[in-house]
């Protein structure tokens, strides 16, 4: 008369851990990237040929070749025969031919014999420099049609005056 009534809901299921998938990770922003060191080529150190990368090169030996790199940083001890371009360009040392940069940094014991081009040119008290200083040409801005162009008065004739009552 008095049955227990048996209940119709399933036991939960359980899954092992180890066959669950892992839940998402909260997506944390990626760590801002480290900048690369420089590159550094000591004293007593010869180089003949090119040089080019997009990083910073710090010279402070003798270079015969054109450089080309991202930021030059020439110690006092350095001899570059050949042309150098960069973003910046600091100059401890000697260089025999042309400098372009956007900026150009000449330090007191900075001896460059050519051109430089350049945005920005700072010199210190004492560098020595053998050459034009030549600024970048930037682009000239989109021309609009010209205006008219006012037209001269003709040969002898007067121009009106206004006359106010008075």
């Amino acid at each position: 008369m008095f049955a227990k009534k048996k209940d119709t809901v399933p036991a939960p299921a359980f899954t092992p851990l180890a066959q669950m998938a892992p839940a998402p990770a909260s997506v944390a922003p990626a760590p801002p990237p480290r900048p690369k060191p420089a590159s550094i080529i000591a004293q007593g150190v010869a180089i003949k040929g090119d040089v080019a990368g997009d990083g910073e090169l710090h010279l402070d030996c003798v270079l015969q070749g054109e450089v080309r790199v991202g930021k030059l940083v020439l110690g006092p001890n350095a001899r570059v025969e050949g042309a150098i371009h960069a973003q910046v360009i600091e100059i401890h040392g000697r260089v025999t031919g042309a400098v372009s940069a956007k900026q150009v940094r000449l330090y007191g014991t900075a001896v460059v014999d050519g051109d430089i081009t350049h945005e920005q040119l700072a010199m210190e008290t004492g560098a020595q420099f053998q050459g034009r200083s030549l600024r970048f040409q930037r682009p000239a801005p989109a021309q609009q049609a010209p205006a008219a162009a006012p037209v001269p008065p003709a040969a002898g004739h007067a121009p009106a005056m206004a006359v106010y009552p008075g």
